[in-house]
């Protein structure tokens, strides 16, 4: 699918990026909204707009394609507000992190043949336009769920097609409970483990000038948007809870292998982290 006229609400990194890319991607109009005036203003300056909507409403008016780029509360809000202001055969995607409550609101809301589910991996703990890229999502996985509706297939089918030809994409279809279980482990679990380490150490009072590039790294992503990761981990509670009790059952072991000075079952337990991790940049 290459859309004629493109909406996208929210224009922080993910947004910002999409509308961008599809603009330098040739498409004729590309219609913006965003709470923040500023973030607006900026894609407007930097040529990632066509036109900058002053509400939701009013930036789906002649849109061929919809995107919602915004939190996942946020999303399901504007699934309800909008089913009946988008144009008559329009499509409706979205790029939330989670994605089996955002594909129900779509059916509920009448919209399950016209909607289809999208998560780009390409986030960062970054926010606002600034943090956008007119590259960022290509080359990008992208996570395409489609509705369980009569021909829901085929709005799916035209979603990954817009995120493959237009924004030169890598879109894999998935279904979005297996979607949310999935990213548990893979987003989830690793946020809400900075988000612990950070709070962690905060209590200890200890300096800036104390911390070194190990514990900055491992902290990157508590730097996140609190508002979209309240949303994320309350609406995929259930697999982000099990990820983490596996966590901790992985440092009650290691702290069991400290404690008993146990060299080669620590040795044991460090290199099998190490193959894991050095095996992700391959």
């Amino acid at each position: 699918m290459r859309p004629i006229s493109l909406t996208v609400i929210g224009l922080g990194a993910i947004g910002g990026s999409l509308a961008w890319q599809a603009r330098l991607a040739g498409i004729p109009r590309v219609v913006g909204y965003s709470p923040s005036q500023a973030d607006g203003i900026e894609a407007l300056k930097a040529g990632a707009l066509t036109d900058l909507a002053a509400s939701p409403v009013t930036a789906v008016q002649g849109a061929d394609l919809v995107v919602l780029a915004v939190p996942p509360r946020a999303t399901l809000d504007l699934i309800r507000q909008l089913a009946e202001s988008l144009e008559p055969g329009a499509l409706l995607t979205d790029v939330c992190s989670v994605k089996a409550p955002v594909v129900e609101a779509a059916v509920e809301a009448g919209l399950g043949d016209r909607f289809a589910g999208g998560h780009p991996l390409a986030g960062t703990h970054a926010t606002g336009f600034a943090s956008s890229r007119p590259d960022r999502l290509r080359g990008c996985v992208v996570y395409v769920c489609e509705t369980p509706t009569g021909t829901g297939h085929r709005a799916a089918l035209a979603i990954r097609r817009f995120w493959a030809e237009t924004l030169e994409a890598l879109p894999v279809a998935i279904d979005a409970a297996a979607h949310d279980r999935q990213l548990a482990w893979t987003s989830h679990l690793p946020q809400a483990v900075a988000y612990a380490l950070a709070t962690a150490v905060a209590g200890r009072g200890l300096a800036g000038v104390s911390f070194g590039s190990g514990m900055r790294d491992t902290t990157r992503l508590a730097a996140s948007s609190p508002e979209m990761w309240l949303d994320i981990l309350l609406y995929n509670e259930a697999a982000t809870a099990e990820a983490m009790e596996a966590v901790e059952s992985r440092l009650a072991e290691l702290r069991a292998l400290m404690r008993r000075r146990d060299a080669d079952g620590l040795r044991a337990y460090l290199e099998a982290a190490q193959r894991f991790r050095r095996g992700l940049d391959r």
